[in-house]
C-alpha cells in the first residue's frame, strides 16, 4: 500500500514539473522569440528539476519507502528483515530503531521457539497422559503417553469434542463433573483393551483465566495396574499367610485341648497326638523360615556370599537326596552333566535352587514319571535344566507360579508338603545372581525350568 502510494506521489510530481515547465515555456515565450534558446532553456529547466526531484526521491521518498518494507516484513513474521543503507537525520534514526527492533523480535521469537519446544517434550515424555479440553469441549492436545495408553492417533482428538472421541463414559463424568463444580475431580477406571486390563486414575482440573473464568479443563491420566498388582499381591500375601498359619495353628491347639482333657493316661493317644503337634509345629516353623529367607533376599541382596563353586561338587550333594525320593515314590531320575563347570555363585544358595525345582518336578509327577536334570554350559552362561513328565501348567498361570504362595495345582496344595513359597524363593535367589530364570510347560505331557547363572561378573 506505501509502496503503490510512494508511485503515485512520484508520478505527481512528474506532472507538476511538466505542468510548470508548460507554464513557464508560455511566460518566456513573450520574451524570447528564438524558439531554439527558449526550447534549450526549458530542457535545462526540465533536467534540473529532474535532478532535484531524483535527489529529493533519494533522500527522502526512497528510505521511507525501504523502512515501510522492512516494517510488513516484520509483521509477516520475517524477523530476518533489515535495513542496509546507511542514512543520516530522522530517517536514519528511524532505520536503526527499525533494525533494533527486528533484532529484538526475533531474539524473542528465537526464546519462544525453544520454550515451546521445551515445553513439548515435556509434555510428550511425561510418564502419565495429558488432554487440555476448551471451554466449549473441543480437544486441543494429548501427549504421547496418552496415545499409547488408549491406543487411537493423536488426528482422532485434535478438534473433536472430548465425548466424541473418547468413548469412555467414566472420562465424559469427570470431564462434566470438572466443568461443573470448577474444582479438581478424581476417578479410578478400569479400562480393557483387546485383552489387556489396565487400571487408570483420572485427574481433572479446571482452568481459569486472569478474571477467574473457567477456560477449560486438563485431564491427567496415572496408569497405577502396577500399583494395583502389588496392591492386591500384598492381599493375598497377608490372607495367604494367615490361611497358611491358621491350619497348624488350629490342629495344634486342638489337640493340645484334647490330649490335657482326655489323652494324657492313653500312651498310644498321647504318642500320636504329640506326633502331630510335632509335625505341625515344623510345618510353622519352616513357613515362618521361608517367609524370613525371603524377605531378606527381597531387601539385603549382600546375604548372597558368592564363592567359586564346582557344579560337579554341589551335584555330588544334592542328587542323593533327590534320588531317595524320587525312589520313594518310583520315579525315574536321571542326571546329565558337564563335569567341573566352575563359577561365582553362593553355593548354599545355589543347592537350595537346584533342591526346590528338583523336589517340586517330583512332587508334581506321577508315578512312573521321569525328571531329568541337565547341566550344561553356553558361550555366557552355566545353564541348570530341569524336566518332569507331570501333570504340566496352564499358560495361563505361568507369569503368576513365582509369585508367594500361588499353587498351580489347588486341589493338591497340602498333598506336596511345600509352603507356597519355594518357586518364589528361587526366583529371588536366581536375580541376585543377575541370572534368569525360564518356563515351559504343557498340560498333561510336563515342565522344562532353564536356569541361567553368568559366567562373568
Amino acid at each position: 500500500m506505501m509502496k503503490r502510494l510512494f508511485n503515485r506521489s512520484l508520478i505527481s510530481y512528474v506532472i507538476i514539473i511538466f505542468i510548470f515547465i508548460t507554464i513557464t515555456g508560455l511566460i518566456l515565450g513573450q520574451f524570447i522569440s528564438n524558439y531554439y534558446v527558449l526550447i534549450g532553456m526549458l530542457f535545462i529547466l526540465f533536467i534540473l528539476l529532474i535532478t532535484v526531484l531524483l535527489h529529493l526521491f533519494e533522500k527522502f521518498i526512497r528510505p521511507v519507502q525501504v523502512a515501510s518494507n522492512t516494517v510488513e516484513k516484520l509483521i509477516a513474521g520475517n524477523y530476518r528483515a533489515r535495513i542496509h543503507h546507511p542514512l543520516n537525520g530522522s530517517i536514519g534514526k528511524l532505520s536503526l530503531q527499525i533494525n533494533k527492533l527486528a533484532r529484538n523480535l526475533s531474539e524473542l521469537s528465537i526464546h519462544e521457539q525453544m520454550q515451546a519446544e521445551q515445553l513439548s517434550t515435556v509434555v510428550d515424555n511425561m510418564e502419565s497422559g495429558l488432554v487440555l479440553i476448551d471451554d466449549k469441549g473441543y480437544i486441543h492436545l494429548v501427549n504421547r503417553k496418552f496415545i499409547s495408553m488408549f491406543g487411537i492417533e493423536e488426528k482422532e482428538y485434535i478438534g473433536h469434542l472430548y465425548y466424541e472421541a473418547m468413548n469412555t463414559e467414566d472420562i465424559h463424568t469427570t470431564v462434566k463433573e470438572t466443568f461443573l463444580y470448577e474444582k479438581n475431580v478424581k476417578r479410578l477406571i478400569r479400562y480393557t483393551n483387546n485383552t489387556n486390563i489396565s487400571y487408570i486414575e483420572i485427574v481433572g482440573a479446571p482452568i481459569f483465566d486472569e478474571k477467574g473464568l473457567l477456560r477449560g479443563a486438563v485431564l491427567v491420566f496415572y496408569d497405577i495396574t502396577e500399583f494395583k498388582k502389588l496392591e492386591n499381591m500384598r492381599k493375598d500375601f497377608v490372607a495367604n499367610v494367615s490361611h497358611e498359619l491358621r491350619t497348624p495353628i488350629t490342629s495344634i491347639a486342638g489337640f493340645a485341648e484334647t490330649l490335657m482333657e482326655t489323652g494324657m493316661e492313653d500312651e498310644e493317644i498321647r504318642e500320636t497326638f504329640l506326633k502331630i503337634i510335632f509335625e505341625e509345629s515344623k510345618r510353622m516353623q519352616v513357613l515362618i523360615e521361608d517367609l524370613l529367607i525371603l524377605s531378606r533376599l527381597e531387601h539385603d541382596k549382600s546375604h548372597i556370599n558368592e564363592i567359586e563353586v564346582n557344579t560337579s561338587e554341589i551335584l555330588a550333594e544334592v542328587v542323593p537326596m533327590i534320588e531317595q525320593q524320587a525312589e520313594q515314590k518310583n520315579i525315574q531320575f536321571s542326571v546329565t552333566a558337564e563335569e567341573n563347570l566352575i563359577f561365582q555363585a553362593d553355593s548354599q544358595r545355589l543347592k537350595q535352587v537346584l533342591i526346590n525345582l528338583l523336589t517340586n518336578a517330583i512332587s508334581y509327577t506321577p508315578q512312573n514319571g521321569l525328571v531329568k536334570l541337565r547341566v550344561f554350559e553356553s558361550e555366557n552362561n552355566i545353564c541348570f535344566e530341569v524336566s518332569d513328565t507331570g501333570i504340566g501348567i496352564e499358560q495361563q498361570d505361568i507369569p503368576r507360579i513365582f509369585e508367594r504362595f500361588y499353587r498351580v495345582d489347588k486341589a493338591r496344595s497340602r498333598d506336596t508338603g511345600g509352603t507356597g513359597l519355594g518357586l518364589a524363593i528361587t526366583k529371588h535367589i536366581i536375580e541376585a545372581h543377575r541370572g534368569t530364570i525360564k518356563v515351559d510347560s504343557e498340560i498333561n505331557k510336563g515342565t522344562t525350568f532353564t536356569v541361567q547363572f553368568p559366567k562373568n561378573k
